[in-house]
């Protein structure tokens, strides 16, 4: 009998009508500091504080949570943080978006394709990412796929990325009914956590930080190296 560590083969098991893709590590790998650098900025022109996210244990973490954990290792929390954060998040959306060109994404294996394919079968996809919307939609434009993706459920008012994944569900049904089944594609714990949480089915690819061991050990409804196996089994 298969250990369920071991790769789950090409014919994945899974049906939905609507598939939602994680960003990083999922869609693209980005290979600048845009994004870090956005961070940066809106904790020393917002909070006063010269920090930066260096060892905070930051993939599969919203934009909100993980600025919340460095600013609290510098002392800032509680209403503090939370009185600055409307402003926080603007400067981040504005400084991803002044240096949106700079934007350095390694597109992960087979997502154009998949992509196509899903999109040709007459799939909804959706976008569930803990990144501020403007700031995931600015990676998804870097990563050339913008035009598959019917809607996006992100970060800007919620830490859990189960809330996220809550509101992807929720507009999948307003868009195709309540019986419409879902599938989230992420490559973090998290992501399986969350898709559990909703109920939902989760395929988890190790094109991010963690192993295909480590996914596995979560028991996804599949997990794949890349979505390259992904390819021709997703119905």
């Amino acid at each position: 009998m298969q250990s369920k560590l071991n790769l789950v083969e090409p014919r994945i098991a899974v049906k939905a009508d609507a598939y939602v893709f994680d960003i990083d590590g999922t869609i693209l790998v980005t290979r600048d500091l845009v994004h870090w650098n956005g961070l940066h900025k809106a904790m020393l022109e917002v909070y006063g504080v010269d920090t930066t996210i260096e060892g905070i244990p930051y993939h599969g973490k919203t934009d909100i949570g993980i600025l919340r954990a460095a600013l609290e290792r510098c002392g800032i929390g509680g209403s503090a943080f939370e009185r600055g954060l409307p402003e926080a998040r603007a400067v981040i959306c504005r400084e991803v978006s002044a240096h949106a060109t700079e934007i350095l994404g390694d597109v992960c294996p087979a997502i154009p394709e998949l992509l196509l394919e899903l999109s040709a079968s007459g799939k909804l996809l959706g976008i569930a990412s803990g990144n501020l919307e403007i700031v995931g939609w600015h990676k998804v434009n870097a990563a050339r796929v913008r035009e598959f993706f019917s809607f996006g459920c992100f970060g800007d008012h919620s830490e859990s990325r189960s809330e996220i994944f809550a509101n992807a569900i929720s507009e999948i049904k307003r868009r195709l009914g309540s019986d419409a089944r879902a599938c989230f594609i992420g490559d973090t714990p998290e992501d399986i956590r969350a898709a559990r949480h909703v109920q939902a089915q989760i395929v988890a690819v190790s094109t991010g930080t963690y192993s295909r061991q480590e996914l596995a050990s979560l028991t996804p409804d599949g997990c794949c190296r890349s979505c390259t196996e992904m390819l021709g089994s997703l119905r």
